[in-house]
């Protein structure tokens, strides 16, 4: 056999061996149930009675904005609406800085500064408003039907798989896929309102990759969206993303939301979530 025989053979073999070992790695990380992928998740994010514990949250970072003439909305902020608080989209990139404030059960309050302007949007776990100045728009106006839906089932301080099945929420196991090179299980996740969403959480971590987030319409078509969770740092014990970005089908730029603090348990008043004026 020549060199260049042996090598090839080599080569052709360490190809083989490293398909068998993810073809095996797959088959055992598809062994699992989706309860068993979401009791793990929850353990990897700091544990049931800990996530139990959290009562509020508050958050302040700085998100995306800009590169061309929409309104603000593909950043989505955990409890935040999808039609969002934000301005008119200035022409280049900018970061804006926001705060957030969560409270059981429920409760969202959302606060977005621009040239000197804050916009705001407020959920009361039962109703919805919000105050939007950038678009020169001074009143407050009310959230609409399907945004008071997307609030209510957004505004979870622990997230969805926390208590899943006490919130109304039916999980199912569709399979194990990569992500970014990685294996993943991805989760069909039916709410009790029917409208449904798919996640996916990391097979050796058991932290969430992804999300699917709300269709975008640009250029007259629908467009899918995924939210993808980054920079996992701990929190008081507690597993959180400090980096989230969204990545819209046939769009080059994405946009990222970048925490810079986030505190557990902070005394929050509930006349913050109160309808605004």
């Amino acid at each position: 056999m020549s060199r260049n025989a042996a090598v090839v053979g080599v080569l052709v073999a360490l190809v083989v061996s490293t398909a068998l070992v993810g073809d095996a790695q797959s088959q055992a990380a598809a062994k699992l149930t989706a309860e068993q992928v979401v009791e793990k998740n929850i353990a990897a994010r700091g544990g049931l009675s800990a996530w139990r514990a959290v009562q509020t949250l508050s958050m302040s970072g700085k998100m995306d904005a800009g590169g061309n003439e929409r309104q603000t909305g593909g950043i989505r902020l955990p409890g935040a609406v999808s039609s969002s608080a934000g301005p008119k989209r200035p022409a280049e990139q900018i970061q804006l800085p926001f705060r957030m404030e969560l409270k059981r059960p429920r409760k969202q309050r959302m606060e977005i500064d621009f040239r000197g302007q804050t916009a705001v949007q407020v959920y009361d776990g039962a109703n919805g408003w919000r105050l939007r100045p950038f678009l020169n728009r001074h009143e407050v106006e009310p959230y609409t039907a399907d945004q008071l839906k997307e609030a209510s089932r957004q505004s979870d301080v622990d997230g969805p798989l926390v208590d899943y099945a006490a919130k109304g929420t039916k999980i199912e196991l569709e399979g194990v896929e990569k992500v970014e090179g990685k294996e993943n299980y991805r989760l069909k996740l039916t709410y009790k309102d029917g409208e449904s969403q798919k996640l996916w959480v990391n097979a050796q971590t058991f932290l969430e990759t992804k999300i699917e987030g709300t269709p975008r319409r640009l250029d007259g078509k629908m467009h899918e969206v995924e939210v993808f969770y980054r920079d996992f740092r701990s929190v008081n014990g507690l597993m959180m993303p400090f980096l989230m970005e969204t990545v819209t089908q046939g769009v080059k730029q994405t946009e990222k939301i970048e925490m810079e603090k986030i505190t557990v348990n902070p005394k929050v008043d509930d006349s913050q979530f109160a309808k605004l004026k």
